[in-house]
């Protein structure tokens, strides 16, 4: 099966600009294709996932991946799926966040000579002359279009600042200046970035007269609608620091019955024929599908070991044999409140004090009814039926 199959099949592609020839490109290897990530954070998270996964695939069919951080537009911020705006960064942390990006992408991206291209925005954004950026591009734009692009038109009642009303003209001439450098002929992304990619291929046809093209790819939902790698807590990273790996393998064990054979379409790298045999078993193994789910992307971002290590420590919390994950914990006071709080199983006293109201605390096999019940080194503390920590006193 051809890529361009390949992508629809695991319902990857959401719109195209034209399809015979996007189609011919990617299954010839003749794509120069970028995505692009804006540092907005020192990690890159679940929600950027699929794009790198897309990216490894499309390059392992031979086309050439050029990855673009955002290091200029990160100065504006993209106003689209927002309420409000982004808080203003510092040239420093853009900085620090482009380089953390660099590092974990390295994981999932070929790059070197011939291979893979890494590029940042920064070098040719922050160094434009407005008066010339408006007479050489922003002539190629007219305000009414942009104001009907859905990015703009959710913003339009609380409010749009004229900063982020640049941002898609800054996407644009990302891509005509991509392709101009680079030879960069198409673009994907998310596609609630339609808006933004459709002016980019315009500008280059109006400056260049080439043909530019531009993919999206389906935005992962959970059941509740939700942007995918969204929790209570925030989001799910890719960096253990942050989401450690057990969480991470947790996150994927503990999808929705609906999104399972999803993400496995999406993100995973098992072939399509296998897939499609899981889609015939029977709904009693669907802990099995979500196990192979949350084992295969845990082995993609932290690797084989660590992934055997998650998968050990879920199927001990589950009474099937194995290592906890444990914690260390320092507490004045032994008792089941401060040591929820201190091993971050709980974000403050109050969220404690409720869970044990509700019932939804364990203390090894037995739910806790006292706010003050006692906690000794070696209790595992039970949160609902998705959380599972043994307890170290120091």
């Amino acid at each position: 099966m051809k890529i361009f199959e390949e992508l629809q099949k695991r319902g990857l592609i959401a719109q195209v600009t034209d399809e015979k020839e996007i189609k011919d490109l990617i299954n010839g290897g003749g794509a120069k294709f970028y995505i692009g990530f804006d540092p907005t954070a020192d990690s890159l998270h679940v929600g950027h996932f699929m794009a790198l996964c897309l990216m490894k695939r499309l390059q392992m069919a031979g086309n050439q991946p050029v990855v673009l951080l955002g290091g200029g537009t990160g100065y504006i911020g993209d106003p689209t799926g927002r309420t409000d705006m982004r808080n203003m960064l510092t040239p420093e942390t853009i900085q620090h966040n482009c380089d953390c990006f660099k590092k974990q992408m390295e994981r999932f991206i070929d790059f070197g000579e011939g291979k893979a291209i890494i590029a940042n925005n920064a070098d040719w954004l922050l160094g434009l002359n407005y008066i010339e950026l408006l007479r050489e591009v922003g002539t190629c734009f007219t305000v009414n279009n942009m104001l009907r692009a859905e990015c703009y038109k959710q913003r339009m009642e609380k409010g749009l600042s004229f900063l982020e009303f640049n941002y898609m003209i800054m996407q644009a001439y990302d891509f005509y200046h991509l392709n101009e450098k680079y030879g960069c002929n198409m673009q994907f992304g998310g596609d609630d970035q339609w808006s933004n990619m459709l002016a980019g291929t315009e500008l280059i046809r109006k400056k260049t007269g080439k043909d530019a093209y531009a993919m999206t790819i389906t935005l992962l939902l959970n059941s509740e609608g939700k942007k995918m790698g969204k929790t209570a807590k925030g989001a799910v990273w890719l960096d253990e620091n942050k989401t450690p790996v057990y969480d991470f393998y947790q996150y994927w064990r503990n999808v929705d019955d609906a999104d399972v054979m999803k993400c496995i379409k999406m993100l995973t790298f098992i072939p399509i024929s296998e897939i499609e045999e899981m889609e015939k078993w029977d709904s009693s193994r669907i802990n099995e599908k979500k196990e192979i789910l949350a084992f295969e992307l845990t082995k993609l971002v932290h690797g084989e070991e660590k992934a055997s290590k998650a998968q050990a420590m879920a199927k001990a919390a589950f009474g099937g044999g194995g290592e906890l994950p444990e914690k260390t914990v320092k507490v004045e006071s032994a008792t089941i409140i401060p040591v929820l709080v201190a091993a971050g199983i709980c974000a403050s006293n109050g969220e404690a004090r409720r869970l044990i109201q509700q019932g939804g605390v364990s203390l090894n096999e037995n739910k806790v009814t006292d706010i003050n019940a006692p906690v000794v080194s070696g209790d595992v503390i039970h949160k609902g039926k998705k959380v599972h920590v043994k307890i170290n006193l120091i």
